[in-house]
Protein backbone atom coordinates (compact mmCIF):
# COMPACT_ATOMS: atom_id res chain seq x y z
CA UNK A 1 0.00 0.00 0.00
CA UNK A 2 1.26 3.80 -0.34
CA UNK A 3 2.86 5.46 2.64
CA UNK A 4 -0.49 7.59 3.24
CA UNK A 5 -3.09 4.29 3.69
CA UNK A 6 -0.40 3.00 6.40
CA UNK A 7 -0.55 5.48 8.18
CA UNK A 8 -4.36 6.22 7.80
CA UNK A 9 -4.97 2.04 8.79
CA UNK A 10 -2.09 2.58 11.48
CA UNK A 11 -3.90 5.82 13.37
CA UNK A 12 -7.34 3.81 13.21
CA UNK A 13 -6.13 0.76 14.77
CA UNK A 14 -3.85 2.38 16.74
CA UNK A 15 -7.25 4.60 18.25
CA UNK A 16 -9.34 1.89 18.18
CA UNK A 17 -6.42 -0.28 20.44
CA UNK A 18 -6.97 2.38 22.95
CA UNK A 19 -3.43 2.36 24.47
CA UNK A 20 -0.08 3.11 23.41
CA UNK A 21 1.62 -0.23 23.67
CA UNK A 22 -1.36 -2.04 21.94
CA UNK A 23 -1.05 0.27 19.16
CA UNK A 24 2.37 0.29 18.74
CA UNK A 25 1.98 -3.80 18.04
CA UNK A 26 -0.97 -3.19 15.67
CA UNK A 27 0.48 -0.58 13.58
CA UNK A 28 3.11 -3.42 11.85
CA UNK A 29 0.53 -5.50 11.80
CA UNK A 30 -1.88 -3.26 9.63
CA UNK A 31 1.40 -2.47 7.26
CA UNK A 32 1.95 -5.87 6.55
CA UNK A 33 -2.19 -6.64 6.39
CA UNK A 34 -1.83 -4.06 3.75
CA UNK A 35 0.93 -5.05 1.67
CA UNK A 36 -0.68 -8.35 1.46
CA UNK A 37 -3.52 -6.69 -0.49
CA UNK A 38 -2.99 -6.59 -3.90
CA UNK A 39 -2.34 -2.63 -4.47
CA UNK A 40 -0.51 -0.24 -6.67
CA UNK A 41 2.87 2.01 -5.49
CA UNK A 42 3.11 5.10 -6.36
CA UNK A 43 6.64 5.58 -8.09
CA UNK A 44 7.58 8.81 -6.60
CA UNK A 45 9.10 7.96 -3.22
CA UNK A 46 9.54 11.89 -2.89
CA UNK A 47 5.98 12.13 -3.21
CA UNK A 48 5.58 8.93 -1.01
CA UNK A 49 7.95 10.21 1.71
CA UNK A 50 6.07 13.88 1.73
CA UNK A 51 2.65 12.68 1.51
CA UNK A 52 3.16 9.92 4.49
CA UNK A 53 5.14 12.78 6.54
CA UNK A 54 2.40 15.15 6.56
CA UNK A 55 -0.19 12.44 7.35
CA UNK A 56 1.69 11.64 10.19
CA UNK A 57 2.06 15.16 11.32
CA UNK A 58 -1.86 15.82 10.58
CA UNK A 59 -2.98 12.99 13.18
CA UNK A 60 -0.38 14.24 15.47
CA UNK A 61 -1.39 17.90 15.52
CA UNK A 62 -5.07 16.79 15.84
CA UNK A 63 -4.28 13.98 18.28
CA UNK A 64 -1.34 14.49 20.33
CA UNK A 65 2.32 13.65 19.72
CA UNK A 66 1.99 10.53 22.03
CA UNK A 67 -1.59 9.59 21.43
CA UNK A 68 -2.01 5.93 20.45
CA UNK A 69 -3.57 7.00 17.21
CA UNK A 70 -0.23 8.67 16.42
CA UNK A 71 1.24 5.95 17.45
CA UNK A 72 -0.20 3.51 15.70
CA UNK A 73 0.64 5.58 12.52
CA UNK A 74 4.06 5.84 13.15
CA UNK A 75 4.17 2.10 13.80
CA UNK A 76 2.43 1.20 10.59
CA UNK A 77 4.75 3.36 8.22
CA UNK A 78 8.23 3.12 10.16
CA UNK A 79 8.40 -0.34 7.77
CA UNK A 80 8.29 1.35 4.47
CA UNK A 81 11.14 4.38 6.01
CA UNK A 82 13.68 0.88 4.29
CA UNK A 83 12.47 2.07 1.12
CA UNK A 84 13.93 5.56 1.47
CA UNK A 85 17.30 5.29 3.42
CA UNK A 86 20.30 3.79 1.41
CA UNK A 87 21.13 1.20 4.25
CA UNK A 88 19.96 -2.14 4.19
CA UNK A 89 20.83 -5.28 6.35
CA UNK A 90 23.34 -7.01 3.60
CA UNK A 91 21.60 -5.65 0.63
CA UNK A 92 17.81 -7.37 2.30
CA UNK A 93 14.97 -5.53 3.10
CA UNK A 94 13.87 -5.69 7.10
CA UNK A 95 10.22 -6.16 7.36
CA UNK A 96 8.70 -9.71 6.18
CA UNK A 97 6.61 -8.44 3.59
CA UNK A 98 9.12 -6.48 2.04
CA UNK A 99 11.47 -9.08 1.83
CA UNK A 100 9.79 -12.34 0.44
CA UNK A 101 8.98 -12.78 -2.37
CA UNK A 102 5.08 -12.85 -3.25
CA UNK A 103 4.36 -11.27 -0.02
CA UNK A 104 4.21 -7.61 -1.07
CA UNK A 105 1.01 -7.97 -3.97
CA UNK A 106 1.17 -5.86 -6.72
CA UNK A 107 -1.80 -5.00 -8.85
CA UNK A 108 -5.39 -5.06 -7.46
CA UNK A 109 -6.22 -1.59 -5.46
CA UNK A 110 -5.18 1.63 -7.36
CA UNK A 111 -2.90 4.13 -5.67
CA UNK A 112 -5.86 7.23 -6.46
CA UNK A 113 -8.21 4.84 -4.79
CA UNK A 114 -5.75 4.37 -1.69
CA UNK A 115 -4.83 8.04 -1.64
CA UNK A 116 -8.99 8.94 -1.46
CA UNK A 117 -8.94 6.06 1.35
CA UNK A 118 -6.23 7.39 3.05
CA UNK A 119 -7.51 10.87 3.34
CA UNK A 120 -11.17 9.84 4.57
CA UNK A 121 -9.93 7.39 7.00
CA UNK A 122 -7.50 10.31 8.81
CA UNK A 123 -10.15 12.74 8.44
CA UNK A 124 -12.69 10.35 10.18
CA UNK A 125 -9.71 9.51 13.21
CA UNK A 126 -8.63 13.06 13.32
CA UNK A 127 -12.53 14.55 13.05
CA UNK A 128 -13.23 15.81 17.30
CA UNK A 129 -16.94 15.41 17.22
Amino acid sequence: MIVSLHVATGAAAGALAGSRARALVAGPLVHALGDLTPHEDIPSTWFEAVSGALAVAFVARSRGALHPATIGALAASIPDVEHVLPWRLRGRKLFPTHRHAGWHKRGGVPAWVQLTAAALVIALVTHRA
